[in-house]
């Protein structure tokens, strides 16, 4: 379990403060062409390096249903929805809602799985529910806002697609290591997303100021980002896992507060050690 720990550390840090980033960069890039140059640059960088250690192959037979579940779900559906959405509502709620696997992996662990989850780990759920309930601050957002609830909902949804593949992984665990399915699953991930680039952005792009952030985040975040959040879903509990990644929206809302100036009140410091306290509980041994 210490590994998968010090694996979640790294995803906390990149994956917390992307959305801040993403939401800086879209100031001068439109949504679907930041998430396809994300995932396009990452497909090529893990090839290029895969390549010069020898370890670039086609994915064996065993590993399709991850390669198909992460490329498609994860990275795919999940970077159309959440892109969109950072678009419409506040990166740090971004970053909160789009990582809440909670209410979805938990329940689908137990399901699909057969998870056996302890009452503490049930507990600890809960308490980190009631923080990104804290945090999201439902009744500071204006429903009556088309924008605001079909950005929630494209979240709660990028959540889902993001556990299936989760879970897929897990249920049928591939030959490859994770590390080399990662070009093909950027690569699958850029085709999906290539055509809503196309047909919801015609004239759209990513300009002179988005760069330093496109590359930062295609080059750095989304290849090893996405590896560390790969790997502690495996590697953890499905309890563990889900409690665990309620870091990521906790230190996505510092950032975005820190850089964005988005506003910190009581809501932020109460959710935050809600989530610290849930992580604390759902470790435990």
């Amino acid at each position: 379990m210490r590994s998968a720990l010090h694996l979640l550390l790294v995803a906390i840090i990149l994956f917390g403060g992307a959305w801040p980033v993403t939401k800086a960069a879209l100031a001068n890039a439109s949504p679907m062409w930041f998430a396809l140059g994300r995932a396009g640059l990452a497909a090529i960088v893990t090839a290029i390096l895969l390549a010069l250690l020898g370890r670039l192959h086609l994915p064996r037979r065993r590993d399709w249903p991850s390669v198909l579940s992460l490329g498609a779900l994860q990275l795919g559906l999940f970077f159309v929805l959440a892109h969109a959405a950072v678009a419409m509502v506040q990166a740090g709620r971004t970053a909160i809602i789009s990582a809440v696997v909670t209410y979805w992996l938990i329940p689908l662990s137990v399901l699909v799985l057969g998870e056996k989850v302890p009452l503490y780990r049930w507990a600890a759920a809960g308490l980190g529910l009631a923080g990104v309930a804290v945090l999201a601050g439902p009744w500071a957002v204006d429903w009556t806002d088309l924008n605001q609830l079909l950005g929630h909902l494209m979240l709660v949804l990028a959540a889902l697609f993001w556990t299936l593949a989760i879970i897929t992984t897990r249920r049928f665990p591939p030959q490859s290591s994770i590390f080399e399915l990662l070009p093909w699953c950027f690569g699958l991930a850029t085709l999906l997303i290539l055509p809503f680039a196309l047909v919801l952005e015609p004239d759209g792009g990513i300009h002179g100021p988005s760069w330093p952030y496109m590359l930062y985040i295609g080059l750095i975040v989304a290849p090893i980002g996405t590896w560390c959040v790969i790997e502690v879903g495996r590697r953890l509990p499905g309890a563990v896992a889900s409690v665990a990644f309620l870091l990521v929206p906790a230190f996505g809302v510092t950032v975005s507060t820190l850089w964005l100036h988005e506003p910190m009140g009581w809501d932020m410091l109460t959710g935050g050690t809600l989530i610290v306290a849930s992580v604390v509980l759902a470790a435990r041994e």
